[in-house]
């Protein structure tokens, strides 16, 4: 787990702490409410790329065996592998009811990135949600014509920094999401994804 936020912080941390919330709550009001497309041929996940860094580099992992499903335990990495988690895990399931907790549940802790030779700053974000998920096409359907679904609570822990200028490297620019680490029920989606989560619940 990251380390807890102090109690006393100072000017810098208390700035970046409230610069991380910010972005965090642009990110999850995407992932939730996407803004309509402008037109037909724009890419859907354009507004949701947006809310990630392109430096630094940002990484994606939901956490379980990746023989359970193609977006489980592997890192996707770069603005092209948060495309292509997201797309690949949306073309299987769909998400109705996406709900997170308050500002005030978040665990937010300030990092020293000693990786980044500038110092670099991050924030991590833990944050719990709730959702109804779905099977896009699955063999059993309910009579709105979905595949086999589940409520499912969940975790995010995010990395949030600003924007760097891949030329100077520093890191003045916009504040967005770096890492987003997923851990859910990966065993429901799996059975739901084989259609077989339904006979399990109903004890068959």
């Amino acid at each position: 787990m990251p380390p807890t936020t102090h109690s006393q912080n100072p000017p810098k941390q208390t700035t970046s702490i409230t610069h991380a919330k910010k972005a965090t709550h642009t990110f999850l009001t995407t992932l939730t409410h996407p803004p309509s497309q402008s037109s037909p041929q724009s890419n859907p996940l354009s507004p949701l790329l947006k809310t990630f860094t392109t430096h630094p580099t940002p990484l994606i992992h939901e956490h379980g065996h990746p023989a359970l499903a193609p977006f489980l335990g592997r890192d996707f990495i770069g603005q092209s592998g948060v495309q292509e988690y997201f797309t690949t895990m949306g073309g299987l399931l769909g998400i109705r009811g996406m709900k997170f907790e308050d500002e005030g549940g978040w665990v937010v802790s300030f990092l020293e990135d000693n990786k980044n030779e500038d110092g670099g700053i991050r924030v991590g974000v833990v944050v719990r949600g709730w959702a109804r998920f779905f099977v896009k096409g699955g063999r059993r359907h309910n009579g709105d014509g979905d595949g086999e679904g589940w409520d499912e609570g969940f975790v995010y822990r995010l990395v949030v920094c600003p924007e760097e200028s891949p030329e100077e490297g520093d890191g003045d620019g916009e504040w967005k999401v770096q890492e987003y680490r997923v851990w859910a029920d990966t065993g429901a989606a799996y059975l739901a994804l084989r259609g077989e989560l339904g006979g399990l619940e109903r004890g068959k």
